[in-house]
């Protein structure tokens, strides 16, 4: 296959921010609308040929599906899927306006610039290339481009799984978000971190009952006392550190490249010396339960009678049950915990000719590349793909400036992506489709 084009380096650019201009902020409980943004990626495919099937789990929550044929069908299909959906950002918070995708200082911004319009724009930027210049991939290529990924993917990939699965049954492997950025140890060395592994999601509401009464008089059935003894105890609490494999390898290699000896007794000095990753990297080593919402009372003199909260809880591979205990003896028997969403931990092994592709595209671009596996703190569609016995990977390859707060931009105030880190990361795609 040859070589992408340079058409495709700026279409994905451009992609990019349309894109982002596009309005699909989902803001949980359903209240989102993707199908303008899905319209526009279907156009997109259309105008190379494919047939994009637009499916809807309700009205305005719309997803994409295509197939590009491969050259050899004796092959299982790829699936690389994208979310098309965005969380809310405030724009009086932001240097320029969230929606706007204006390119300053050599970084296009915007909400979704990097979780995940970029990967979106660069998937669709190098199938047209294929399309256009009449290569074909070695295996078939399976594209979904989702809905409500951030609200857990109910509305999204959980609904195709669970209602088109056909549409999947013969992918065994998969790439999307989060993964394939580089992490510069020196100029001679990058480590570019594969998403092998990632959390589960444990969302839960807490909920007290009390005895609700006049404010003005003594109370010892508060339930917002109760509830937020409770939440302190789950808040300050410190779980115990657990490595899984992904981690202890990633943690033997950031090891190795920087030259200090990992100490087992104390990772959060190693940790720490990661510079803007090490807060995601921190929440790898063991399970956490950050309290994030709060209700309670509708007046200043009444005391209510029943007080909630809303915990974003995350455990690691192999520990669900584990976590679920350390939670309940955390919070007490007083309060009822209600999941709002519950979903796996993910892990597999960095091995196979999938990563040998990935490491090989990223080392053509970059020579100072190193491919190594990490675990994401948070979680993406995958958990729902694999469901279908999908082997997932996070391969969004971007070669980022060292001075970058990578992981702050996910969710983040001025969410921004380099222009030349979005050229970057068409070319290694285009490659590793190539060998994969």
């Amino acid at each position: 296959m040859a070589a992408v084009s340079t058409t495709a380096q700026d279409e994905a650019v451009e992609i990019c921010r349309d894109l982002v201009r596009i309005d699909s902020v989902n803001r949980g409980n359903g209240d989102g609308n993707e199908r303008a943004a899905a319209e526009y990626v279907a156009a997109k495919l259309a105008e190379v040929g494919l047939e994009p099937t637009l499916l809807e789990s309700a009205p305005g929550r719309t997803s994409v599906i295509t197939r590009i044929e491969g050259s050899d069908p004796q092959r299982p299909p790829l699936l690389i899927h994208g979310h098309l959906d965005v969380v809310p950002a405030d724009p009086a918070d932001w240097r320029v306006h969230p929606f706007s995708g204006e390119i300053v200082d050599g970084s296009l911004w915007g909400r979704g610039a990097v979780d995940m319009k970029d990967m979106d724009a660069m998937t669709l930027a190098v199938v047209r290339d294929l399309l256009r210049s009449g290569r074909r991939p070695p295996r078939d290529l399976v594209l979904a481009f989702v809905a409500d990924e951030e609200a857990g993917g109910t509305l999204g990939a959980r609904w195709l799984v669970d209602n088109h699965p056909q549409l999947f049954a013969d992918c065994t492997e998969a790439i999307s978000e989060v993964g394939g950025f580089s992490y510069t140890v020196s100029d001679d060395l990058r480590l570019y971190l594969i998403e092998t592994a990632q959390k589960g999601i444990a969302w839960m509401k807490l909920t007290v009952t009390g005895r609700a009464g006049h404010g003005s008089m003594t109370s010892d059935d508060n339930a917002v006392t109760a509830l937020c003894e409770a939440i302190v105890r789950l808040g300050r609490h410190r779980f115990p550190i657990v490595l899984t494999p992904t981690v202890r390898t990633f943690l033997d290699s950031v090891g190795e490249a920087l030259g200090i000896e990992v100490d087992a007794d104390d990772l959060e000095t190693t940790i720490a010396k990661l510079g803007p990753i090490a807060r995601m990297i921190g929440a790898t080593i063991r399970n956490t339960a950050n309290p994030t919402q709060l209700n309670a009372g509708e007046k200043v003199n009444v005391v209510p009678g029943e007080a909630t909260a809303h915990v974003d809880g995350r455990f690691l591979p192999g520990q669900e049950e584990e976590f679920l205990r350390q939670i309940d003896e955390l919070i007490g028997p007083a309060v009822r915990r209600d999941w709002v969403v519950f979903d796996q931990a993910l892990e597999t092994g960095f091995d196979g000719p999938l990563v040998d592709a990935m490491a090989g595209a990223l080392k053509a671009e970059d020579p100072a590349a190193r491919a190594v596996p990490y675990m994401l703190s948070g979680g993406t569609d995958a958990k729902s793909f694999s469901r279908l016995g999908i082997r997932c990977f996070g391969f969004s390859p971007l070669l980022l400036p060292p001075d970058l707060d990578f992981a702050g931009m996910f969710h983040g105030v001025d969410e921004r992506v380099p222009v030349e880190s979005l050229r970057f990361g068409v070319r290694v795609l285009d490659r590793f489709l190539a060998a994969s």
